[in-house]
């Protein structure tokens, strides 16, 4: 959905459910803002049962001071019964600030709630915040860091992807989820919104091409099934070079998961026999893991 069709999307009134089918499957709730999860009649168990993450969002340029109490009340009351719940704020339409003043917000509203949940006795508590907008790909980013919250091979993940970054080259390397352009895990260096949008739209390109020139491939149990699938067949992988001065690697690591990494290097095409062997072993380990896991 182009952005500004946001702006004839009816008003949430009831709880709707999404049910997602990618790297993980899992469900999506929609609640409405005016939900009382207070109320004594509220069936929090039906609701909150099973969740691990939950995302509270904030008009950035809206009177926001009645909706954090409502979260922290909303945390409070959770909290007691279902420690393990994830919570992550997101900021919205911070696009509309200027950028002195969306830091300000975003300080300001993140100091609020940290102070009000601390005074209310719960420190240190598993919340996380982010400025998001739907006109860049801040939204994508919120919900990549949700998402990896969720996924308990993150650690191993993140460790081969930091191996992968030091040996072959690469400035900033994902694991990319390539259906919702999450990514799922990167490398332990600072994260870089640049190379997150340079990495989101080639994606886009490859799914694009992969719609057009996509073809059969075989189902495990040796059916013939005209089964689309996002990237190419296995081992399948592409390279650019010199895009806004990176080189671009893809390689898939199966029907949902994508590697890509960014480089600089004058000399990274010239090491690309090593570089491909290496991932080769990556792609192997991955898929060794997420088989172990029954993904």
């Amino acid at each position: 959905m182009a952005p500004q069709d946001t702006l004839f999307l009816e008003t949430t009134t009831t709880i709707q459910k999404e049910d997602m089918h990618s790297f993980m499957d899992f469900q999506v709730w929609d609640l409405p803002g005016q939900m009382d999860f207070l109320d004594p009649s509220f069936d929090t168990d039906s609701v909150f049962g099973g969740v691990g993450a939950m995302v509270w969002v904030l008009d950035a340029i809206d009177n926001y001071m009645e909706p954090i109490g409502r979260l922290t009340d909303t945390i409070l009351h959770l909290t007691r019964s279902y420690p393990d719940i994830k919570y992550t704020v997101f900021i919205h339409k911070t696009d509309s600030l200027t950028e002195d003043f969306k830091d300000d917000t975003i300080r300001d509203i993140t100091q609020r709630i940290n102070d009000d949940l601390y005074d209310a006795g719960l420190e240190n508590p598993p919340i996380s915040f982010y400025g998001t907008s739907i006109y860049d790909h801040s939204i994508y980013e919120a919900f990549s860091k949700v998402m990896q919250g969720l996924v308990p091979q993150l650690p191993t993940f993140e460790a081969l992807l930091t191996t992968i970054y030091a040996n072959c080259h690469f400035e900033k390397v994902y694991l990319f989820d390539v259906l919702s352009k999450i990514y799922i895990a990167s490398d332990t260096t600072p994260s870089d919104d640049k190379a997150y949008e340079l990495c989101s739209d080639y994606i886009d390109i490859i799914v694009d091409l992969s719609e057009v020139y996509g073809w059969e491939r075989k189902q495990e149990n040796g059916d013939d099934a005209d089964q689309r699938v996002p990237v190419s067949p296995p081992t399948a992988e592409s390279f650019v070079s010199n895009i806004k001065g990176y080189h671009l690697y893809l390689r898939e690591i199966n029907p949902t998961l994508a590697f890509i990494g960014l480089s600089r290097d004058s000399d990274f095409e010239a090491s690309r026999s090593l570089i491909d062997q290496n991932l080769q072993v990556f792609q192997e380990t991955i898929v060794e893991l997420l088989s172990d896991s029954g993904k």
